[in-house]
């Protein structure tokens, strides 16, 4: 089945999951996972709507989106897949620029491989490991940056054989948790879970060795009210707290 047909699909099967529901529906990249879930407890909060809430890639949301899924938000890992809903007038505006992620390689401790932070070390790091998580670079930013990431360093034809591949980054960081791979590239953002953290021994990836992951959030055209709240509380201090303790970078004016 192809992807048009895939997402299609699912595109169906999310109608049928909301279409007698009221209130906003939000899709939220992968790698926002625990952030955002602090977020939106810090949003209710304030005395808002439950949102429903579909953690998941922003590739295949945006090909939802485009095929009439109900989704009212989407909150994206990059610029990339929020923009071409844009430009096919799917949304209101460009949106903004709300976080800039960091890319994280992550070791499952057990498996005997401790992460050290040169070239060198990496290149052991692939060499000794059997399957080596990334997250599908056509579908998920951050699987595209640690693509780049290998081919700059040149450790692309060491480390291509071993890889496997995740819908988005939350599973490509489940395979690596589970033992099902030894290594793996995720978010700096899930690293900081303590469910990643207790199993796992990462280093952070030099920024300068992938192209920025700006991570943008649109509203999709009749968002309802609390949509646009939502939209503007990622905006606000109490969650761009929340971002930064999560290894986020928050933009200093929006975009």
């Amino acid at each position: 089945m192809s992807l048009r047909l895939l997402s299609l699909f699912a595109s169906l099967l999310l109608f049928a999951n909301f279409a007698f529901a009221q209130g906003a529906t939000v899709a939220v990249a992968a790698n926002m996972k625990d952030a955002f879930s602090e977020i939106a407890g810090a949003f209710k909060a304030t005395g808002k709507s439950e949102l429903r809430i579909v953690y998941g890639s922003s590739g295949n949301f945006t090909a939802q989106i485009m095929n009439g899924a109900p989704f009212n938000l989407l909150i994206a890992a990059d610029e990339y897949f929020p923009l071409e809903l844009y430009k096919n007038g799917k949304t209101i505006n460009e949106g903004v620029v709300y976080a800039i992620g960091k890319l994280a390689l992550i070791a499952k401790t057990s498996a005997g491989i401790q992460l050290v932070n040169s070239k060198a070390e990496v290149s052991r790091a692939i060499m000794k490991a059997n399957k080596i998580s990334i997250a599908k670079p056509e579908l998920a930013p951050y699987g595209k940056a640690a693509m780049e990431y290998l081919k700059t360093e040149g450790l692309w034809d060491l480390a291509k054989n071993k890889l496997v591949y995740a819908d988005n980054i939350g599973v490509a960081t489940t395979y690596v948790v589970s033992g099902a791979a030894d290594i793996g590239f995720t978010a700096l953002s899930l690293v900081k879970s303590s469910g990643v953290a207790k199993e796992t021994n990462f280093i952070l990836v030099d920024s300068k060795l992938y192209s920025p992951i700006q991570q943008r959030m649109v509203l999709i055209k009749d968002a309802p009210q609390e949509a646009q709240d939502l939209y503007q509380f990622m905006q606000g201090p109490q969650a761009k707290s929340i971002l930064r303790k999560y290894g986020f970078t928050t933009p200093t004016a929006l975009n």
